[in-house]
């Protein structure tokens, strides 16, 4: 998951200080999370799921599958990238894709929201994102 993009990230109450903080306060939710808490992934040089001999394994193409059909981002195709151009190929994408057409703050992959200018909140959600076909 790029941070960058996700809504618990952005927000600027009770922010989330991302999935590689090592913060004992992190909330529970986080704390028990079975990929961040992965020791695969904690154990490889990348830091990266692609690395681990079960990639992907069954919770990760479980988050993908939702994460493509709700959000239109694939974990997978992420992290395939990351695996083959680089973290920064990858992020370089994902700051274009995800570019706030009104102010160029950036828009939150989960509600559609820019959190520097609001861009008209839910309305033009599937507008903005280019999912008119939803």
């Amino acid at each position: 998951m790029n941070c960058g993009i996700c809504m618990a990230y952005l927000r600027k109450k009770n922010k989330c200080p991302g999935c590689a903080n090592v913060d004992p306060y992190l909330r529970s939710y986080r704390r028990r999370c079975v990929i961040r808490n992965c020791e695969t992934i904690k154990s490889n040089q990348s830091g990266f799921c692609y690395e681990c001999a079960d990639f992907p394994c069954k919770r990760l193409k479980q988050l993908d599958k939702r994460y493509t059909t709700k959000y239109h981002m694939s974990m997978l195709e992420n992290l395939e990238m990351i695996k083959n151009q680089g973290i920064a190929a990858l992020l370089t994408r994902e700051e274009e894709k995800w570019k706030c057409p009104e102010c160029g703050g950036v828009i939150s992959c989960h509600n559609g929201i820019c959190y520097t200018c609001g861009s008209e909140k839910l309305k033009n959600r599937k507008k903005i994102l280019g999912w008119e076909d939803e």
